[in-house]
């Protein structure tokens, strides 16, 4: 194992040459010097300064490599063209003609067959043994072959609580970040069979087990920069070295500074979507970040004028089963066996915890959505409509003496009862 720097705060954040000197002395030079170098990275439904760490990035590693390029892993998430991943990156037209001329920036596209190689299969027994017994079968790995041309791959990304593996990134840029196939959708059943609840927010969780197998049969040198973030702007904290270790350090500050406990629950809460999530897709992490803090009854409403659809890669498999908990489809998975496992994960997700008993569903809270996706679309899938032209968001700010809670920028920070 590598020894890894880094460096992070709950109170202050990072000044670029406190980020460049991590990446640097994190980064032992021979990894790098000469070889042929790939970074993955977030897109833009991640909060993180990009611009700033592709650039620092650049100027460390880049002009002592033979190669440095770049890779959106965007798991399923709509492809990006070059154009926008530069816009990503905040790289100009100029730098792209100097500083950048060498570099090469590309976008996974999982759905492409002939650009995945298979890496081996996670046996049965492994999966009983990992999932506790929930689940028990054989499951095959796949992954981007094109990062196969290279002599290392560097894993840029920031550290959140998250819903299936309970902290991302790190190895998370992989699997899902550049993978596809059977093993994609295998983990996000897991991480729904398990529920949300019992995953998000907690660092070593079965799904995450799975995924560090897996990421045992790439045989090259994987490095990571793991970030945790204030805002777009800034840093609290950056770790390089050990993808596993690395990782580890930043989920420990990430759990300082992305959890916020509350003492009761409250009958509504108002999560307002930021503008980077633009579909229920991503908008339904405001639903997984502030779940538990929702009193049984009670009403979760994704507020987001900006939404106009429900997944412009999976909305068709999503309308036609709906929004469900997970005992729902437990109780009859043959009639889904045509869904992929991941849209079921997302749907359980983003309808929450409660029950199914002899034909009747009972979603332990209330689903609202507050977009531009029509009324009628809304109950089809199962989830509930308000108009967000008749919202007056000041009649739930500063509401929590009154049993509601409004939170801004929703979908990041995990709310837990505590």
């Amino acid at each position: 194992m590598i020894s890894g720097q880094g460096k992070g705060s709950t109170r202050t954040v990072l000044s670029e040459n406190e980020i460049k000197g991590i990446i640097e002395g994190g980064t032992p030079v021979e990894l790098y010097r000469d070889k042929r170098v790939l970074v993955l990275t977030p897109d833009a439904t991640r909060t993180c300064p990009l611009p700033l760490m592709v650039r620092s990035v650049n100027e460390v590693i880049g002009r002592h490599c033979a190669r440095l390029d770049f890779m959106v892993a965007l798991g399923t998430h709509p492809v990006m063209s070059e154009s926008e991943i530069l816009a990503l990156y905040g790289i100009e037209r100029q730098q792209r003609q100097n500083e950048f001329k060498k570099c090469s920036f590309f976008s996974h596209q999982w759905d492409q067959p002939e650009t995945l190689q298979r890496l081996g299969y996670l046996e049965a027994d492994e999966i009983a043994e990992i999932s506790g017994g929930l689940l028990n079968q054989r499951v095959p790995v796949d992954i981007n072959r094109k990062i196969f041309d290279y002599d290392l791959i560097v894993i840029l990304g920031p550290v959140f609580p998250h819903e299936v593996v309970g902290y991302s990134g790190g190895a998370k840029y992989l699997f899902p970040g550049i993978s596809g196939g059977e093993f994609l959708h295998f983990f996000h059943w897991l991480g729904a069979v398990i529920t949300c609840e019992k995953i998000i927010g907690i660092k070593d969780t079965p799904v995450r087990a799975a995924i560090h197998r897996a990421m045992q049969m790439i045989r090259l040198p994987l490095h990571c920069l793991a970030m945790v973030v204030a805002s777009r702007q800034s840093l609290h904290g950056l770790y390089a070295g050990d993808i596993v270790e690395a990782w580890h350090q930043a989920a420990d500050l990430s759990e300082q500074i992305h959890v916020v406990y509350k003492k009761k629950p409250y009958a509504t809460v108002f999560g307002h979507a930021p503008e980077m999530y633009d579909e229920i897709w991503v908008a339904g992490k405001v639903m997984y970040k502030l779940e538990q803090v929702v009193a049984d009854g009670g009403k979760l409403i994704i507020y987001g004028p900006h939404i106009r659809e429900v997944s412009s890669t999976w909305g068709r498999d999503i309308e036609k089963i709906g929004y469900h908990v997970r005992d729902y489809f437990l109780a009859q998975m043959d009639r889904f066996a045509g869904i992929p496992l991941g849209v079921l994960a997302h749907s359980t997700h983003v309808r929450g915890t409660g029950s199914y008993m002899d034909g009747i569903e009972k979603p332990r809270i209330d689903v609202v959505l507050a977009t531009s996706i029509p009324e009628e679309k809304c109950h089809r899938i199962n989830l509930d409509y308000m108009d967000p032209a008749q919202i007056d968001i000041e009649n739930y700010r500063n509401c929590e003496e009154e049993g509601i809670l409004y939170v801004d920028h929703a979908g990041e920070i995990l709310y837990k009862r505590g």
